[in-house]
């Protein structure tokens, strides 16, 4: 089997290259960098031209990323959430890339594609902040070259290896594909446990929006804490009145004290998993804040209730 996926790449080499490479750039979960390595050696053996193979996987590359951008520049934070609600790991979410933007900014364009789930929400989130057209494409391009280059370079310096690699897997035959979907199905399902982990904690942890709205009604003063990074505040400025912007990284300077007796702290984001409000959840009642508690919804949730609202200082967004 192997010998006839080698055949298949040897006879329509460019074009398997092009769709794999295009297809996970979009979000497709496929070996596109294994597919390079192996496209690099069969290039080292004379059976592809190697400049070919290179302009394919960057074309279809920074295709990929251009469809995502154009998309977070049109639809913003809507594509960023979608991104975040379908990812298997909630630890790359919304308010986590937002944060990682903010402190490497374009050049995280750069290293995007060697972090799993991180190389399909950057170009979007780009496009969301209003990154222009020229930048995005000189970032993303010097990104897309080294990631190609690095794929195709590895396959053609140890074309010999990845021959002999080859000739194993075709002596083991269909055990080489049952090891490889064990271990697919056991990353996805140590990714599915990992949720399950997260929205337990969130389940014994939550308050709704309108229970929050009678709480502060009450005269009861609680703790609110807007987690989202800079870059979110800044596309959206609105927060819940009373709000104290904090992000994760400051949570251990901003909360280093001995919570007060009976103080609740209310934490969101707008990660649709809520997952940054989870950890910061997780973090404080490690630190003894027995009364910590993560918004239901978050933000979006607080917005589409219509409860008021204030605009955060231009300093804090």
């Amino acid at each position: 089997m192997m010998q006839e996926l080698v055949a298949l790449i040897g006879q329509y080499g460019l074009l398997i290259i092009f769709a794999l490479v295009l297809l996970e750039q979009l979000g497709l979960p496929l070996p596109a960098l294994p597919a390079l390595v192996v496209a690099g050696a069969l290039a080292a053996g004379g059976d592809l031209s190697l400049p070919e193979l290179f302009a394919a996987a960057a074309l279809a590359c920074i295709a990929g990323d251009a469809a995502w951008y154009a998309a977070g520049r049109r639809y913003g934070n809507r594509v960023l959430k979608t991104l975040c609600r379908v990812s298997l790991s909630p630890d790359i979410c919304v308010n986590q890339a937002q944060a990682n933007f903010d402190r490497w900014g374009l050049g995280l364009l750069v290293i995007a594609k060697y972090i799993p789930g991180l190389s399909t929400v950057v170009p979007p989130l780009a496009g969301a902040t209003r990154v222009s057209w020229s930048a995005f494409l000189l970032f993303d391009g010097i990104g897309t070259m080294l990631w190609v280059a690095s794929g195709l370079g590895a396959g053609y310096l140890m074309h010999a290896q990845v021959a002999e690699l080859l000739a194993q897997a075709e002596r083991l035959g269909t055990g080489v594909l049952i090891l490889v979907a064990t271990l697919i199905a056991g990353y996805i399902v140590s990714k599915w446990l990992e949720r399950r982990r997260l929205h337990a904690i969130l389940r014994s942890a939550r308050i709704d929006v309108d229970e929050l709205h009678a709480l502060m009604s009450s005269g009861a003063q609680p703790m609110i804490v807007d987690l989202r990074p800079p870059t979110a505040r800044t596309l959206d400025p609105r927060t819940i009145p009373g709000a104290v912007p904090v992000e994760l990284q400051a949570l251990p300077l901003k909360f280093g004290n001995p919570p007060a007796p009976g103080q609740d702290i209310i934490i969101f984001c707008t990660c649709p998993n809520e997952a940054g409000a989870a950890q910061a959840a997780r973090l404080l009642m490690a630190r003894g804040y027995a009364r910590v508690r993560t918004l239901q919804g978050g933000l979006d949730a607080w917005i589409a209730a219509g409860h008021d609202m204030q605009n955060l200082p231009a300093s804090a967004a």
